[in-house]
């Protein structure tokens, strides 16, 4: 199957090799809205932005910077101490966002990020990083949620504190380009059903897949932590069924997916897992696009979406 295909979102999800090494220099200039080390910070989002936070929280307590905790907007549980609160925005509108910045503000410090800087992130939060050349016109959000997380690591791994066995950024880049240009297995769009598995930091990424092909292509997808794959969700998995882990695959399940007669997606390599896990997110977005357009459904034209959610008074 060919490396890129001729929709708008396609060319967003070719494009974010690019966009990360931008977003790694334009580190000095969005630094001020960013966790300083030591901070007990909680991270913000919604949908795609709440993965990436979980993703981050995850990479930033281990690499010792500081205590983080990763929340959907709607469930932050105000009252509870932190020293920060950073949002995750794209469009800088969506309502649940601002709703708890304007309810925090003043009593802890506040920072953002988002594509947009005409929109009201600019006035809710203290400090606000913004990834205006991440934006994208695409409903289903792929680069601006690649390079948000690739700003966060290059400001980790600026400070010397990237967890071991974390890629540096140059080298997830170097994946990236490979991830943008590797042929996908002709046989796995045509799959009836994906599980994508992640461990530690790539739970978010493995959540964020699947919410890719829900979006994009209306597929049946799932997503666990590795570990608790044998606990139940084992049971979905059989013949014309893909079975996809970001990051190395914990000992003696590859065999177990083999035995059930599932899939298990490897690349060129074919090793599963060995290609950095936010690159091979970009192959996860590449097969949403192909598994939507093998179903007839448009990839830039998301059903029963909207790029930003932003709800009226009484929330109705």
């Amino acid at each position: 199957m060919s490396a890129i295909g001729s929709s708008r979102t396609s060319a967003e999800i070719a494009s974010q090799p690019a966009v990360w090494r931008q977003a790694a220099a334009s580190l000095p200039r969005q630094a001020s809205a960013l966790p300083r080390r030591g901070e007990r910070v909680a991270v913000v989002g919604c949908g795609t932005s709440w993965f990436m936070a979980q993703s981050y929280a995850v990479l930033r307590e281990t690499g010792g910077h500081g205590e983080t905790d990763a929340f959907a907007a709607s469930e932050f549980p105000v009252g509870r101490r932190y020293d920060r609160v950073l949002a995750i925005t794209r469009s800088g509108t969506t309502t649940e966002v601002l709703d708890l910045l304007h309810r925090v503000k003043g009593t802890v410090a506040t920072g953002a990020v988002t594509a947009d800087p005409d929109t009201p992130v600019m006035r809710a939060a203290d400090a606000v990083a913004v990834l205006d050349f991440a934006d994208e016109d695409s409903v289903v959000q792929t680069r601006f949620a690649t390079a948000n997380l690739a700003l966060l690591r290059a400001h980790l791994e600026s400070e010397n504190a990237l967890p071991a066995g974390v890629l540096p950024l140059d080298d997830a880049i170097r994946d990236a380009e490979r991830a943008v240009n590797e042929p996908l297995d002709a046989a796995v769009p045509g799959a009836e059903q994906f599980t994508f598995l992640g461990t530690g930091w790539t739970c978010g990424l493995a959540l964020e897949a699947a919410l890719k092909m829900r979006e994009a292509a209306g597929a049946w997808t799932e997503a666990y932590p590795a570990m608790e794959y044998r606990h139940g969700p084992i049971s979905i998995t059989g013949p014309g069924r893909v079975t996809w882990a970001f990051g190395r695959l914990p000992e003696g399940l590859a065999g177990d997916v083999d035995r059930v007669g599932g899939t298990l997606v490897a690349d060129s390599t074919g090793v599963a897992g060995s290609l950095d896990p936010l690159a091979d997110l970009i192959r996860a977005q590449r097969l949403a696009v192909a598994c939507a357009e093998a179903r007839g459904y448009d990839p830039d034209r998301p059903r029963n979406l909207t790029r930003s959610v932003v709800l009226e008074d009484g929330r109705g």
